[in-house]
């Protein structure tokens, strides 16, 4: 589903991340794990085409992102990519069902208010449609933003610290949330976290090194850890080797 190789980027003199070879198939549920400030989000940023690195392939639903213009790369985003930012990002002149008819028509989709309609019900804010972000709670935004995400049924669902300041409940809710939402789309599921609670909840995993240790490590659904989950909402299978 994505494959990421050789990728290195940084920010003028400061390097920021650097990944070696990650590969995700069709429908799996990944944790992108590391320390605060190890790169997380300018991975997720990448596989999202909002960033392009300074090296390296990047290939998601069989599209070489880096070679698209930047035109093309924002159409190919909003149809392609699913993302719940830490800061949501909700647009507060517009209310909710407005904040997804936006993200249905900035990439030229169909307005679709029956998916809109049955999205909000599913994440259960369906009441709020027509509130604005400023009369969300934050556990209500965040669950517009999920349906956001998802609206345009992406391939690749990316979420980026999630659990952010929430108790063990509402951690738990926001990660169910999340997966129910990547099955119902059938997108393979992306979350970035430092928090230890996310990585029972999800089958696989990549690390990213803290500082010094520049070695990567992979959790796959072959582990112990996960040999109870696989593919989202199903048993685990076995991982498939890189000529998947």
């Amino acid at each position: 589903m994505f494959e990421l190789t050789n990728v290195s980027h940084g920010y003028g003199a400061t390097h920021a991340v650097t990944v070696p070879a990650w590969r995700a198939g069709a429908g799996e549920a990944w944790l992108l794990a590391g320390p605060s400030g190890c790169g997380k989000s300018t991975v997720l940023h990448i596989l999202a085409g909002l960033i392009v690195p300074a090296q390296g392939t990047v290939v998601v639903a069989g599209t070489d992102v880096r070679a698209l213009s930047e035109g093309a790369r924002d159409r190919w985003r909003g149809c392609t990519i699913g993302l719940v930012p830490q800061r949501l990002h909700l647009v507060g002149a517009l209310d909710v069902r407005d904040n997804l008819r936006l993200a249905q028509s900035l990439p030229g989709m169909p307005q679709d208010d029956a998916r809109i309609t049955a999205l909000l019900a599913a994440v259960g804010v369906a009441h709020l449609a027509h509130r604005y972000p400023r009369e969300l709670s934050q556990g209500q935004a965040q669950r517009v933003a999920v349906a956001r995400a998802v609206v345009n049924r992406p391939a690749l669902l990316l979420a980026d610290e999630p659990t952010a300041n929430l108790d063990d409940a509402h951690a738990a809710q926001a990660l169910e949330l999340l997966r129910t939402q990547a099955i119902e789309a059938g997108a393979t599921l992306v979350v970035a976290s430092h928090d230890r609670r996310v990585r029972p909840l999800l089958p696989r995993e990549f690390a990213l090194p803290v500082e010094d240790e520049p070695l990567f490590a992979q959790r796959d659904a072959e582990t112990p850890r996960s040999e109870s989950r696989g593919r989202l909402g199903a048993s685990a299978p076995s991982v498939k080797e890189p000529g998947r």
